[in-house]
């Protein structure tokens, strides 16, 4: 199972969002105050241990990039969710956000559709 500490996780968003980069690019695309340069070059190395991101060696630098892709990594999450918070019941997940006040009738609506598609998939995926 992955794990990625928050800060390790906002290396990811930052390299899944440039694609590739070194530790300065990567160091840029934090807001102010930054954080230190090393700190930052020990949490790519942390990543890079955890091979979650490689890199390409260009003389005396490294250009790193991720190996897992963002959709892997949410997927994965998720699914450690409702695992452990949901007893592995996507029924539970969804009267969980079922009963929440931040729902609108629009995304209930998209969310109907949605299901229906994947009911309507799976009927024929059985035929």
């Amino acid at each position: 199972m992955i794990t990625l500490t928050k800060a390790e996780e906002r290396i990811m968003q930052i390299l899944w969002d440039i694609k590739k980069g070194f530790i300065k690019d990567i160091q840029d695309e934090f807001p102010e105050p930054k954080p230190l340069y090393n700190t930052v070059s020990t949490i790519v190395r942390v990543l890079v241990k955890k091979e979650i991101v490689s890199f390409n060696k260009y003389g005396n630098t490294y250009q790193y990039y991720p190996n897992l892709s963002k959709e892997e990594y949410s997927g994965k999450q998720m699914n450690r969710l409702v695992n452990d918070y949901f007893n592995n019941s996507f029924k539970k997940v969804v009267n969980f956000f079922s009963e929440s006040e931040n729902l609108n009738v629009d995304e209930v609506d998209e969310v109907m559709k949605m299901l229906e598609k994947i009911k309507e998939q799976k009927k024929y995926s059985k035929d």
